[in-house]
């Protein structure tokens, strides 16, 4: 027992030293924490006292994506922002392909490790079927939910999730995804429709996770997953009843160029009674109408 404690000590040590070259604390001014799981070591932060809010991420994005909203609402809550397995801090053992259901499950267990009640839960992009399958999991723990862009439904139908599944698929997707790191230098930025809210130092620290092509792996395991889940997204959309007497919140930006308008229209349909409030700018809410969503959360919250 000593011996495995000792190994974990230790991959967290030598993690922490390699991050610490490119992490930019001004950015980013938190303890770090770590849970270990089966197949990695899973990075968090945890700032603040009170009800707990939970934030999920997607992809090629970590923790970083939320930095201001826990500097924010920790003042009256406990914020906790996780980096799934193989993204921002967090480690993954090679040879793991992580699926949503992988990270949902990982999410599922960090919730339960932690005892975690009260939950209001914040969802974007991938992060939006990986933190809602978790909360069907753990229904009870959860008493709000906030999303941003994302969906929880079959994709195999969809067009353009199609043209994305058969490039990711092919030796051009896997060449630009591993060898020159495309989601975050190059997908990232077409998802703001402003881009003066991406600058170059913010940029580098989405980009600098991802050094090398082992690193890049999850990228294209959740972009293969676009359509390769599609059966597992079903499923939980058909579950979602379970979640139907919790407080919904949608913040949603209007020029998202591929999880569009029509995705927030099934939303609505879904969650008639959720409050939506739509902002004026692209995929990255968070980082485009930041002070402005954070308000609407902290009056959602009260």
């Amino acid at each position: 027992m000593k011996q495995v404690l000792m190994l974990l000590i230790l991959l967290m040590m030598s993690h922490n030293a390699r991050t610490q070259d490119w992490l930019d604390t001004s950015l980013y001014p938190f303890q770090h924490k770590y849970m270990p799981l089966e197949t990695g070591q899973m990075h968090y932060i945890d700032e603040g006292a009170g009800d707990v809010i939970l934030f999920v991420h997607g992809t090629p994005t970590w923790s970083i994506l939320y930095r201001d909203f826990v500097k924010e609402l920790s003042k009256t809550h406990r914020c906790i922002a996780i980096d799934h397995l193989g993204f921002g801090l967090s480690t993954l053992s090679t040879n793991t392909t992580a699926t949503p259901q992988f990270h949902a499950d990982n999410l599922s267990t960090f919730i339960k490790a932690l005892h975690l009640q009260k939950i209001t839960l914040v969802v974007h992009d991938f992060g939006g079927p990986i933190g809602l399958a978790a909360a069907i999991e753990n229904a009870k723990c959860i008493d709000k939910i906030v999303m941003f862009n994302t969906w929880l439904w079959a994709t195999n139908s969809n067009a353009d999730a199609q043209k994305i599944d058969k490039l990711v698929n092919s030796w051009l997707g896997k060449f630009l995804y591993l060898n020159l790191n495309i989601s975050p230098k190059v997908l990232l930025k077409k998802g703001f429709s402003n881009k003066n809210h991406l600058s170059k130092k913010l940029h580098n620290q989405y980009i600098k996770p991802f050094p090398d092509n082992e690193s890049r792996t999850p990228l294209l395991d959740l972009a293969k997953a676009l359509i390769g889940a599609s059966s597992w997204y079903q499923q939980q959309w058909q579950k979602l009843d379970i979640l139907s007497d919790k407080e919904w919140l949608i913040l949603w930006g209007s020029k998202d160029e591929f999880i569009t308008m029509d995705y927030l229209a099934k939303w609505k349909q879904r969650l008639p009674q959720a409050k939506t409030i739509e902002f004026d700018c692209g995929h990255f809410v968070q980082e485009e109408k930041t002070e402005d969503s954070i308000k609407r959360i902290a009056s959602f919250l009260e």
